[in-house]
């Protein structure tokens, strides 16, 4: 079991993370077209209006939830006063409810892609490959959320990851990795940790890429100039400033 252990909790961990890294420089490096979620809105609208939104708020509430659970450590918010039974209900019925919508988005996301034939088409191997991975990270999670935080411990109080999977994924960015830690945690949040590093690594040979994408930029470019239909003799000799020209007074296109 020690190298197992080894393999799943230390070095798994560190090739996911370099996966990641290296796989998103080369796939910008050499395929920057591919770049894109390959939007399929044009082939079905009706699922996708409603099961799009749902994943993608449901997800975002998820990882806020991961974020906190997983980096900041008990005693911090010990010490502003949140114990750990507010800690625990709190992400149960936020965690809980956002599980579920996300979820809930999930299938209807994947019965889209699976039941509309054009969509089906364009969904690339590596893509479905990260679908079933997602799949089984979600599952996992609502397992962890539904019955090892509630019924699924001795005495039925929850199990507190913050003691043990938390502190274990911590020690891997301090190099330090303490695979004993998440070893003492039910097999349910082992076998989460695990696809989860598993997605990790798939992630830049995906459609995942554009979660990288976002239109930063769109808040401090200049507004797009079309052709001028003013007369030339209205313009005037003075050259343009290139890109920030009222809407009218650029030179035309030759």
């Amino acid at each position: 079991m020690t190298a197992i252990r080894t393999f799943f909790f230390v070095i798994f961990p560190y090739m996911a993370i370099t996966c990641f890294i290296v796989g998103h420089v080369w796939r910008y490096k050499y395929d920057k077209f591919g770049w894109t979620t390959r939007s399929s809105q044009w082939y079905e609208n009706r699922l996708l209006r409603w099961a799009s939104p749902m994943f993608h708020f449901g997800l975002l509430f998820v990882l806020l939830g991961h974020a906190v659970g997983l980096l900041v450590p008990q005693g911090w918010t010990d010490a502003f006063g949140v114990s750990e039974s507010v800690y625990h209900w709190n992400a149960l019925i936020v965690g809980g409810i956002a599980a579920i919508v996300m979820f809930i988005g999930f299938v209807g996301l994947i019965w889209r892609r699976r039941t509309t034939p054009a969509v089906f088409q364009v969904t690339t191997k590596m893509d479905k490959a990260m679908y079933v991975v997602l799949g089984i990270v979600i599952v996992l999670g609502l397992v962890n959320t539904f019955y090892f935080q509630t019924i699924g411990t001795p005495g039925g109080g929850g199990y507190n990851y913050r003691e043990s999977v938390a502190e274990w994924f911590r020690s891997i960015f301090y190099f330090n990795p303490k695979p004993e830690l998440i070893e003492e945690a039910p097999w349910s949040f082992q076998l989460h940790a695990i696809a989860a590093f598993a997605l990790i690594a798939l992630w830049p040979f995906t459609r995942l890429v554009h979660v990288l994408s976002a239109p930063v930029w769109y808040l401090f470019r200049p507004y797009v100039v079309y052709r001028s239909r003013v007369p030339q003799a209205q313009v005037g000799n003075r050259a343009p400033r290139r890109g920030w020209e009222k809407s009218g007074l650029s030179t035309p296109v030759k």
